[in-house]
């Protein structure tokens, strides 16, 4: 498959399985929107953040290592819920997939009896890939950031961002490596270790395919994200006032309950039909990998009842 037609597919399968695909992302989503939500509403709701430093014309590095550390602590925690959120939308989806593809249709009991024996696995691999990413990133900024405690601001902070720029490259090759994993695990019945080895078998060679593929993903659902949150987005401003828009903007203001709810409905309603695209595009990803390394259009056909194919 060429890359439109990976994309296309995907979308194929969000319009002709939409049952299965939206109920499985729905609950994905709001699972995970409703932990963000509450998240931020108990602990960030007036984080500083950046802006704590426009009223320092000259921060010391310490003070601008404080500022973003602020930064990063409030935007960990979306972050890893939607990794984790998409991971485990890819790993169920990928029972509907896998079944798209021979032209059969899955119901939604059909897709959860086909992924609930494998999910004690998929949670390990849930928990383990953003382990390997997180140690990365430690790994890369910790020699800078024991430099600055250290006391050693200056040449802690070129370290530190070195690192940090090495560190991003390293949890971005692993990303790609093992983003093939979800599938195998779920439909080649493989272990966590075994199925993270079949991606990185697979991946090799196409490494930069399956990165541009997947980053093509990621703009699409984020282009899809922003179009379906404007109106729940203009709807918090409404009734948030002056303080929404200063929240979305990172300033350290305070904002209420009803606001971040009112967000969080539109954060569900964008992931339930953005998750579906990405684990989409994952699962015939890792189709197309076995189609190209080991043929398995011929199996797939043979499975299908395809004319020809039954020898």
């Amino acid at each position: 498959m060429g890359v439109g037609e990976i994309v296309s597919g995907a979308m194929a399968t969000l319009r002709a399985h939409w049952r299965p695909v939206v109920g499985v992302s729905f609950v994905v989503a709001l699972i995970t929107q409703a932990a963000t939500t509450a998240a931020t509403g108990l602990w960030f709701r007036s984080a500083s953040g950046l802006d704590a430093l426009e009223n320092d014309p000259n921060p010391t590095l310490r003070e601008a290592a404080d500022a973003l550390g602020e930064t990063l602590k409030s935007s960990a925690i979306p972050l890893a819920v939607g990794i984790l959120g998409t991971l485990f939308t890819t790993a169920v989806l990928t029972v509907v997939v896998g079944r798209a593809v021979l032209g059969r249709q899955v119901s939604l009991g059909e897709a959860w009896r086909g992924a609930r024996p494998r999910l004690l696995p998929l949670c390990g691999l849930l928990f383990l890939l953003p382990a390997l990413a997180a140690a990365a990133c430690a790994v890369g900024l910790a020699p800078g950031l024991l430099l600055i405690a250290a006391g050693a601001d200056s040449e802690g902070a070129a370290l530190a961002l070195l690192g940090g720029l090495g560190s991003t490259a390293a949890a971005v090759w692993l990303w790609v490596r093992y983003s093939l994993a979800a599938p195998a695990l779920m439909l080649e019945k493989q272990g966590v270790v075994a199925a993270m080895r079949r991606s990185a078998k697979l991946v090799r060679g196409a490494w930069w395919r399956v990165l541009g593929v997947q980053l093509l993903a990621l703009l699409i659902a984020i282009v899809v994200s922003v179009i379906l949150e404007i109106p729940t987005s203009a709807v918090g401003m409404a009734i948030g006032g002056d303080n929404a828009m200063d929240w979305l903007s990172g300033e350290s203001v305070s904002v209420s309950w009803t606001f971040l709810i009112v967000i969080g409905v539109g954060g569900v309603i964008a992931s339930t039909i953005t998750l579906p695209i990405s684990a989409g595009v994952t699962a015939l990803l890792y189709v197309d990998q076995r189609i190209r390394r080991e043929a398995l259009d011929l199996e797939l056909a043979r499975a299908a009842g395809v004319p020809g194919y039954d020898t």
